[in-house]
């Protein structure tokens, strides 16, 4: 079930039309929150938030999570709570590699490898500027000296050949797809991520497939749920 608010740093993201009325109450019941902003979700490829300022000053923040600190404004650029277990996962893969992360946003996969898993090599790609611009003030926070954040559209400024890691971790990234495979060495593991009907569930396999007949599929997921009927979906595949 959809919570009816979450915490992101000291702002309170409530996502239920009927807690609006209660942003002062919120705020009183975790006296560390300075706003309370009301979330509609995002929209467009850039996934910009629709959300409200409600009560308070700012929606700039500093979220702690796994070690990592994240600086964002909610108003402007998405981040996404509900997919800690996912970014906890990745904060365990990447040690002594070559990761490209495509669709960075402000660091989301890319500062828990940077921080937790020493890679030799982290290519942060975002075509969002907002989000591009937190992206370097949280390599800079974390006091981490591998990434290297990379401004432009993946379909321009994905390497090939490089990679032992790819994330892609935009949930409409499909087009990309051949990008994606064609930044992996031999060898090399693609983290693919799609929100899909239920009634399709397997069209992120078929796809990947499609985009390499040859690779083995290690594992699918479904993270959480997106909308209704819908699912945030992960493959883990080798690329031979």
């Amino acid at each position: 079930m959809e919570p009816k608010f979450q915490i992101i740093g000291d702002i309170i993201l409530i996502k239920d039309a009927k807690y609006k009325e209660r942003a002062g109450e919120l705020l009183r019941l975790h006296p560390r929150c300075r706003s309370a902003v009301f979330y509609r979700g995002i929209h467009g490829q850039f996934r910009r938030p629709d959300a409200e300022l409600i009560a308070g000053e700012t929606t700039e923040t500093v979220h702690k999570e796994n070690g990592c600190l994240f600086k964002l404004d909610i108003r402007k650029v998405m981040f996404c709570p509900g997919n800690l277990a996912e970014r906890m996962r990745m904060s365990c893969v990447g040690t002594d590699e070559v990761v490209v992360d495509m669709f960075a946003g402000v660091g989301y996969f890319s500062i828990p490898i940077a921080v937790h898993s020493r890679p030799k090599r982290v290519l942060s790609i975002e075509k969002n500027k907002v989000a591009y611009d937190y992206l370097r003030e949280n390599i800079k926070l974390n006091k981490v000296s591998t990434i290297e954040p990379v401004l432009g559209d993946c379909a321009e400024k994905t390497p090939e050949g490089i990679a032992d890691r790819v994330i892609m971790g935009y949930l409409d990234a499909h087009p990309y797809l051949r990008y994606g495979v064609r930044a992996l060495k031999n060898g090399g593991l693609l983290h693919y991520h799609e929100a899909v009907p239920e009634a399709v569930l397997g069209r992120p396999v078929e796809r990947l497939k499609e985009a390499a007949p040859d690779a083995e599929i290690l594992a699918f997921r479904k993270i959480k749920k997106y909308a209704p009927g819908v699912w945030h979906t992960v493959v883990d595949a080798k690329i031979p």
